[in-house]
């Protein structure tokens, strides 16, 4: 970006080039000041790499070892990305980080402090600080102040760079005269609007240095306060779900490390996409997962079949919970005789009766199975001990102990309330028909059941053959915490959450059921067959009722032209929902070109040499039966690309893979500028440019086809071209 200068009462204007930039003072003072904070980052880590892990043993030595190493990697320099982005000049000094403000002693204006807002703090070796962390409270100004609520600011600077190189500034003075005040007001910032616009190529950047005031408040909210954020494509709402994971890493660092923070994203392919957004802001110590990979990390299986719409939609239904735990406290037995046990010369005995009166009473209570039947021990030993006090004799926590043990107790537990095993649970479910039947009744009905019934081929010999789908993995890890209750964690963030099933939203909600989570998404771009219909709804079954629903309506990343388009099939997929506005205006943003059936290959080979000499990444997205025939159109016309593929094989246009990513994963777009995406796979992903390739399929694939054409006309944040041979839908013609 050019250099700029600035002036009194106006924000700053670019000049014609970089070439005035190095005869600038304030440029080459901020630049000297860049230089000088990389060198004591530096320091910084220097200085913890220095230090040993002097443990008292070697598992508190390990631990040091590995908190040494996080907090190096955290202070890395990263080179091509900006050091501070922004500066604060107070008109008076801070007196505190809460932002209560005082004059100097002279009384002076302009003897305020000047602080450089970066991704991270920054001191020199006398602990002055050189770099804010933009978490920190005094950094808040950089993001609220306005000319109506300075909050303390003569001045706010934003900085343009190049790569690592600092090229432009640009003021915004505070203070002016109301009608002058307006007029700033009205006034974008032109290096804030560039740094949006900027092209982009593979994955997902922070949005730092363009946090905007609605945003901000869903970042900074308290730890405690669960919040659902409902943003239309382009409204930036992952990045700020992620931007609230940092900050709550850095205004609760210690509660969130102790009890761990958890990002769910829908597929692989995201995950990949947003892996360098929380390194960038020095956190490294957030875990990142999909769905599937939550639950089956904890069964120890993996996917290996896919379910029919109707089998996916019951087994996704919340109705399924009641039928597991009928399933699994079907499994308790009455007991067939009493409890006889000798201790020397007596003999305690309990009958059956009041061993039955036990497990009525702990049923009653809704213990969770497991905790049940170690509860049943207890219970029993108790009843014992206090008949052999009653009879004399002495008895403490040893004795209770050691009768809890005895063989006679053990196997009355084992009779009446055998071990379950959660995979069993859920394998028998749909592996018998008559267990289902049983487990079932009153709850589904006949077609229901036969959806779910698994045929011979699919069960295998047994639970490790069996064929299991991603549906299947989150029924067990219900059954898994109804036998044992699953750790809660301290936050958890849950992206294009409005697909998600309600009994996905179940197994979120056992790992946020002490701690806040953030919810994601988009009414509109709900594709699966479980997708929710409102947010209340889906709020009731993540267990977080009261979490404060906050819609982001800007766009900040998708041009006006664009989203318009798309929004036209809002009338159809989601007509409750208020129309976003973009923030950018592109006339040359959409282009629709109409071709031929046979003409079809010719056509995307020609828009895709035409996006190939414009800047940053570019997407065809297709229905997912259409990709394969568009490869081998782009391969013939001899363009380099990639294939995001369905089973997660990220093939470049040769015909090889990229063997050193996982064979299951869905990879992310890589250093290849092209990219064919099946529409399945486009959700949370943005490119420069993107190619809709026939919206006729895509809106036809599926009841929620319309819903996945929305996701497809909305992954482009600079230019989109729709290449079609059938009509389109009528809502876009």
């Amino acid at each position: 970006m050019p250099a700029a200068s600035h002036t009194e009462q106006e924000p700053a204007k670019p000049e014609s080039g970089p070439a005035s930039a190095p005869h600038d003072p304030v440029i080459e003072s901020e630049r000297a000041h860049l230089v000088e904070s990389r060198k004591f980052l530096g320091l910084m880590r220097d200085d913890v790499l220095s230090l040993e892990a002097l443990g008292g043993d070697p598992v508190s030595e390990e631990y040091l070892k590995a908190a040494l190493y996080q907090r190096a990697e955290a202070l890395k320099d990263l080179p091509d990305t900006p050091l501070f982005f922004g500066r604060l000049d107070y008109r008076h000094r801070v007196g505190d980080q809460d932002g209560d403000h005082t004059q100097d002693s002279d009384g002076t204006e302009g003897g305020g402090e000047q602080f450089h807002i970066g991704r991270r703090h920054v001191h020199d070796p006398d602990g002055r600080p050189v770099v804010i962390d933009w978490r920190a409270p005094v950094s808040r100004p950089f993001y609220r102040a306005s000319q109506t609520e300075p909050m303390g600011l003569a001045r706010r600077r934003r900085f343009g760079f190049a790569g690592g190189e600092l090229t432009a500034y640009e003021d915004e003075t505070f203070g002016a005269a109301p009608a002058a005040a307006t007029a700033l007001a009205s006034q974008p910032s032109k290096i804030m609007l560039d740094e949006i616009e900027r092209p982009r190529s593979g994955p997902m950047r922070d949005i730092v240095a363009t946090i905007q005031p609605d945003q901000d408040d869903i970042v900074r909210a308290d730890a405690d306060q669960s919040i659902c954020v409902q943003g239309a494509p382009g409204t930036g709402k992952t990045a700020v779900g992620l931007h609230r994971v940092a900050y709550l890493m850095y205004a609760y660092r210690e509660r969130m490390a102790r009890r761990g923070v958890l990002v769910v994203g829908p597929n692989r392919a995201f995950l990949s996409y947003i892996r360098n957004v929380l390194p960038a802001l020095g956190e490294t110590q957030v875990t990142q997962v999909t769905m599937a990979d939550l639950v089956a990390d904890r069964a120890g299986l993996r996917v290996k079949a896919s379910d029919e719409e109707d089998a996916a939609r019951i087994k996704g239904d919340a109705r399924m919970a009641e039928v597991l735990r009928r399933s699994l406290w079907a499994r308790l037995n009455a007991p067939a005789e009493a409890i006889l046990l000798v201790r020397g010369s007596r003999r305690w005995r309990v009958p059956a009766h009041e061993i039955s009166r036990l497990v009525d009473e702990l049923r009653e209570r809704g213990v969770r199975y497991g905790a049940g039947r170690d509860m049943l021990a207890h219970r029993i030993a108790h009843v014992i001990l206090t008949r052999m006090e009653a009879a004399g004799e002495a008895c403490d926590d040893r004795t209770h102990d050691a009768v809890r043990r005895t063989r006679p107790v053990r196997a009355a537990v084992d009779a009446i309330w055998p071990k379950a095993d959660p995979v069993r649970v859920v394998y028998t479910l749909l592996a018998d028909r008559e267990e289902l039947a049983r487990a079932a009744g009153g709850l589904l009905d006949g077609a229901e059941q036969d959806a779910l019934s698994w045929p011979a081929s699919r069960a295998g010999r047994g639970p490790g053959s069996a064929r299991w789908s991603a549906a299947d993995l989150v029924l067990i890890d219900e059954a898994a915490d109804q036998v044992e209750r699953t750790a809660s964690l301290g936050h958890v963030v849950v992206d294009e959450a409005q697909d998600l099933s309600p009994m996905e939203c179940r197994a979120v909600a056992r790992r946020c059921e002490t701690g806040s989570a953030t919810v994601l998404g988009d009414l509109a771009q709900g594709t699966t067959p479980c997708a929710t219909a409102s947010w209340p709804e889906m709020l009731v079954h993540l267990g977080k009722r009261d979490a404060q629903l906050r819609v982001l309506e800007v766009g900040y990343r998708v041009p006006r032209e664009i989203l318009d388009f798309a929004n036209r099939l809002l009338d159809q997929i989601a007509p409750s929902l208020t129309r976003a506005a973009s923030l950018r205006h592109d006339p040359g943003a959409l282009d629709i070109v109409t071709t031929t059936d046979g003409g079809l290959g010719d056509a995307l080979r020609v828009v895709c040499a035409e996006a190939a000499d414009r800047p940053g990444s570019v997407a065809v997205i297709a229905a997912d039966d259409q990709t394969a025939a568009l490869s081998r159109a782009l391969d013939k016309g001899g363009l380099g690309h990639a294939v995001l593929g369905p089973a997660g094989r990220h093939r470049d246009s040769d015909g090889g893979t990229d063997g050193d990513r996982d064979r299951d994963s869905d990879a992310a777009p890589g250093s290849v500028r092209l990219t064919v995406v099946p529409v399945s796979l486009a959700k949370g992903l943005e490119f420069d440019q993107v190619v809709v390739v026939e919206p006729a399929s895509i809106a036809a694939s599926g009841h929620r086809g319309p819903h996945r054409l929305y996701v497809a006309l909305t992954r482009a944040v600079s230019r989109m071209t729709v290449l079609h041979a059938r009509p389109l839908p009528a809502l876009l013609a």
